[in-house]
């Protein structure tokens, strides 16, 4: 595969939600991992090629649409012992620098908000290649992945197990896969 040199990308770009994705790994009762996604979310991007460190991103994402295929604890998360939904329907990242790391590998720094408590992150993202589409339309791919600490943004529900240790695990895993399309 010929991967499209990032110079002749330069522009601006949405996020394609029906071929992104926004989730997330967390573990349960110390053995097992659970995975979930948000299935409602917007982003925009500008991506200057040439000068990588001149490229910025802000993502909105609905708290409500987080999805693990258990809807009762889905329900759970989008309480105020997690996500609170109903007070705080947007989970937000707006990037405040980007450093390239290598030619395909960049770390994208900005500030996550969680229930009105921003912090600073760095998500590594690794450029996976830009292709036209059937309509015409340029795409450009990357993944990236970022561990948190779910305790810094507020949310420190658990409940202590018999034997030791506790339900759910303070460090969350969010992951992208993400699709964007370049804008007229």
């Amino acid at each position: 595969m010929t991967t499209t040199p990032l110079t002749s990308l330069t522009g601006n770009y949405s996020l394609d939600p029906a071929h992104t994705q926004i989730g997330f790994v967390a573990r349960h009762a110390m053995v097992t991992k659970v995975r979930g996604a948000f299935n409602e979310f917007e982003g925009t991007a500008h991506l200057d090629g040439t000068d990588p460190s001149k490229s910025s991103a802000t993502v909105t994402i609905k708290a409500a649409s987080i999805d693990t295929r258990n809807e009762q604890r889905d329900g759970h998360l989008r309480t105020n012992d997690f996500l609170d939904a109903p007070n705080f329907p947007d989970i937000t990242f707006v990037s405040t620098g980007v450093e390239p790391l290598d030619d395909n590998r960049f770390r994208v720094t900005g500030d996550l908000t969680i229930k009105d408590v921003t912090r600073p992150i760095g998500i590594e993202f690794e450029y996976q290649g830009a292709a036209t589409d059937p309509f015409g339309n340029l795409r450009v791919g990357f993944e990236g992945s970022v561990p948190i600490s779910r305790k810094e943004y507020g949310i420190t529900w658990n409940a202590a197990l018999e034997g030791g240790g506790v339900l759910v695990g303070d460090k969350v895993v969010l992951e992208f896969d993400v699709s964007a399309i370049r804008q007229a």
